[in-house]
């Protein structure tokens, strides 16, 4: 048998990379956490230095590091590897069908106890299958290691030293690195993994062409009005840098971003996307962190602020039966649906494509025959499939959400991945702004690996018909139900509708009773808490650190946080008739452009407050301006200040130990 570990090493180096693996050697499951980081401080300080003197014919290293006590202390051997022989036969053993559901985990310690089991008796018929499960004897591993001379990686183990064993890409022994004891120098007696350290020079060259003609103009004036002229220079493109190694900030799009010199000058190149980051943004994917989180942690507060979500994949209508197979609590609900009374309420359920932006794709359904309309409705037409256009077979289809004259196209087949949630009725309605539907955006910045700012001010995005409920406002009006800006402008300015938009420090701090408003849970009086909105402002505070926690945590294959990047997201959020907050998405490159103009409109369509810097552009200003302040002053030896004096808010600070 060989290790799984070194057989992922050894691909590596079939490949000429330099690879190590590395293996912790316990006894117990009973973990300690203290013991384990030392196991790992040890690990960091012996792979810094083996890379640092590798030898031209060590191919990769295998590294055993006990966990027990004063690992730190204890010798660290070059050694061999052992020659182990297993004497007792097979490593798995047969068992009989009813005993192949032992649980895992008390498989693993009987074998780890040297517990020996006898065999099941008498031999099945060969017509029937056999079962084995692993068995292998550990105590034989025993006896190869005392029958061994000293100076092989079990000795080392079972003397609690670290063993470092260097390979050929064929298992033979690097014969350049003689047995004996690997002493670390002094300066290697502490892990040597510092934070990314500033250029040396306080001036850097700016490549700024976010392709945004909203968002542009803001950064630009962003750094003007944070950094000395002198401390920069703009430049057009990335071969206009004097040398690869000059401090470098790019602000771009996330396609036009040069993401090798990122990841090849981490001291000195800074850039405003991270390259992997789904675990947020798809909302397929999201749904999974969430899910894992919530798995993990029960009492995660995520549960409070994400509503169940179900997800699943379907390229064409016909197939929806079988999509739906475990979607168990959408066919409950249906089923309640079909046998309530009248004067019960309808459940209603949100349909959100995966991968769509900008409320595209998002309709509301509370019955089978209902979902499986919308559906069809995406399906391509006969007529246009039978054509012998060229086009034919990349038509572009209606959206559910837009007028048939659109040319603003839906495909089942395209979108794939989708989610159902059930919908938040009611929302929270406020009766000085007409009652109409609103949602809560929140603009992010997530710094490094990791730190995570709310900034301060929210904005309120206004659906443009008053709310009433999903059975009242059949068939489906996205005017009443979607509070996607975008989708209800009708004009070529890229601004949302007058009205739509108000900041939420302008919103009524109360709700004075109001007959229009539509039914409220028992528990819920007719007058909002004075205190609602610091309310809500706490739970989205609390709820955008737990996420991002979440997805460092248990989604590292899909958002990986780079310690010289940085960047801004926009987090949907749904208040309830209670005001308890509800994420509905997480949006990189969010579309500022949807935050409004420079005046602040009221949410009645009134002209507001006015002056630069008091609408939704002018949150938008102050964010960038934080951003560039906090955070790009600093990487490049500037001041960077007070984060609460610049209106943002830190609500989470991790080390995922990335350098």
């Amino acid at each position: 048998m060989s290790s799984g570990t070194i057989g992922g090493a050894m691909e590596a180096a079939l490949f000429r990379k330099k690879a190590i693996a590395l293996s912790f050697a316990f006894n117990s499951r009973e973990h300690d956490p203290k013991l384990i980081a030392g196991a790992c401080r040890q690990s960091a300080k012996i792979i810094e230095h083996l890379c640092e003197k590798w030898p031209q014919d060590v191919d990769l290293y295998s590294i055993n590091v006990p966990v027990v006590d004063g690992v730190e202390e204890r010798k660290i051997w070059y050694t061999n590897v052992l020659q182990n022989y297993w004497s007792s036969g097979s490593s798995f053993r047969e068992v009989d069908a009813n005993e192949d559901d032992t649980n895992p985990d008390d498989r693993e310690l009987e074998i780890r106890q040297g517990a020996e089991v006898s065999s099941s008796g008498a031999p099945e018929p060969k017509a029937k299958p056999r079962h084995y499960v692993w068995a292998p004897k550990f105590s034989d591993l025993a006896l190869s290691i005392e029958g061994s001379p000293a100076g092989n990686d079990g000795w080392a183990i079972k003397n609690d030293y670290s063993s470092v064993t260097p390979l050929k890409a064929n298992f033979m022994h690097a014969p350049s690195i003689q047995l004996g004891e690997l002493k670390l120098s002094s300066a290697k007696q502490g892990p040597s993994l510092m934070p990314v350290s500033k250029p040396s020079t306080s001036r850097f060259y700016a490549l700024i062409d976010y392709k945004d003609t909203y968002v542009q103009p803001l950064i630009l004036e962003a750094l003007r009005s944070t950094l000395p002229s002198t401390s920069y220079t703009l430049i057009p493109s990335i071969s206009s840098l004097p040398s690869p190694t000059s401090p470098f900030l790019q602000i771009t799009s996330y396609e036009n971003i040069e993401f090798s010199h990122l990841l090849g000058h981490p001291s000195t190149s800074f850039a405003n996307a991270y390259i992997i980051r789904k675990a947020l943004i798809r909302k397929h994917y999201l749904a999974h962190t969430v899910s894992a989180w919530c798995s993990k942690y029960p009492t995660s507060l995520l549960k409070d602020h994400v509503k169940q979500t179900l997800d699943f994949e379907l390229d064409y209508a016909e197939f929806l039966d079988e999509a739906l197979l475990e979607a168990y609590e959408l066919h409950d609900s249906f089923a309640r649906n079909a046998e309530r009374s009248p004067e019960d309420p309808e459940e209603w359920w949100i349909l959100k494509p995966g991968m769509s932006d900008s409320g595209q794709g998002i309709r509301i359904f509370s019955s089978e025959a209902q979902l499986r309309a919308i559906f069809e409705e995406w399906e391509p037409d006969p007529s246009d499939l039978d054509s012998d256009s060229e086009s034919a077979g990349a038509q572009e289809f209606q959206s559910p959400t837009a007028p048939r004259s659109s040319t603003d196209g839906i495909i089942t087949s395209q979108l794939r991945h989708f989610i159902v949630q059930p919908y938040i009725h009611p929302p929270l309605l406020l009766p000085s702004c007409q009652n109409r539907k609103f949602h809560l955006r929140s603009y992010v910045l997530a710094l490094g690996a990791l730190r995570v700012y709310v900034y301060k001010e929210l904005l309120a995005l206004f659906a443009p018909l008053p709310y009433t409920s999903p059975s009242a406002s059949s068939p489906f009006d996205p005017q009443i139900h979607l509070t996607n800006t975008c989708l209800h402008n009708n004009t070529s300015s890229p601004l949302p509708p007058a009205g739509t938009v108000s900041l939420f420090s302008a919103l009524p701090s109360s709700r004075p009773p109001s007959p229009s408003q539509p039914p409220q849970p028992p528990t819920t009086t007719t007058r909002i808490d004075p205190d609602w909105k610091p309310h809500a402002w706490t739970q989205i505070a609390a709820a955008t650190a737990e996420l991002f926690l979440a997805a460092a945590r248990t989604q590292s294959t899909h958002f990986q946080p780079l310690p010289n990047a940085f960047e801004v997201f926009g987090l949907d959020w749904l208040l309830d008739a209670h005001g308890h907050a509800w994420l509905l998405e997480v949006n990189a490159f969010p579309d500022f452009a949807q935050s409004g103009g420079e005046e602040g409109d009221n949410e009645d369509g009134t002209e507001g407050r006015k002056g630069k810097g008091k609408g939704g552009k002018g949150v938008v200003r102050g964010f960038w301006n934080a951003v560039v302040r906090l955070l790009v002053a600093g990487f490049f030896g500037g001041e960077g200040g007070d984060e609460e004096q610049w209106g943002m808010t830190k609500v989470l600070d991790v080390d995922l130990g990335k350098r």
